[in-house]
């Protein structure tokens, strides 16, 4: 349980640092797509990467396989985060109705194209790398992580909640 934990909370880490680097390279308005008040995290990629993790080990096995069925699990949390975001909260993190082949601006074939290329390029090593660091953090690292966590959390959820604007989650005012 600890392991999901930080394999959810890394994953979620460097997909915030991945919209901060597209946001930066495509000169994006939306410079802040974190979805905590405080921790730099983007829930979203830890579960879809957490979704991939547990799909049967013989759809991601080899390049094609992963990046196929890897493509469409990401997809569908992307899409199912979206869905939950926007009926609970009242909110959209992001919004693809201006891209060709997007259904509902949840989902579009261009980003899950790109998620399953990622996958396949980037998992397999990435786990590699990151497991045998991540298994050994401490019982009591991982509970205080948890504290902070569930606290920015609910704190989080209930700035959505009562404002409906993601723009409140940022420590500064938007410049």
């Amino acid at each position: 349980m600890a392991l999901a934990l930080w394999l959810f909370w890394t994953y979620s880490f460097l997909g915030y640092l991945l919209e901060k680097g597209f946001a930066w390279m495509t000169r994006s308005r939306q410079q802040v797509r974190k979805c905590f008040f405080l921790l730099p995290l983007c829930p979203v990629y830890g579960l879809g990467v957490l979704a991939v993790l547990a799909l049967p080990p013989g759809l991601r096995q080899g390049f094609w396989n992963l990046a196929l069925w890897g493509g469409l699990t990401a997809t569908a949390v992307e899409y199912g985060v979206h869905w939950a975001y926007e009926h609970l909260f009242g909110v959209w993190f992001w919004d693809y109705r201006t891209i060709r082949g997007n259904l509902r601006g949840r989902v579009c074939l261009p980003f899950s194209i790109a998620w399953g290329l990622l996958l396949a390029l980037v998992l397999p090593g990435l786990q590699q790398l990151i497991l045998p660091i991540l298994s050994g953090i401490p019982a009591w690292v991982t509970y205080l992580m948890l504290l902070l966590f569930t606290a920015d959390a609910v704190f989080s959820a209930r700035i959505l909640y009562v404002t409906g604007d993601i723009d409140q989650l940022r420590l500064l005012p938007a410049a």
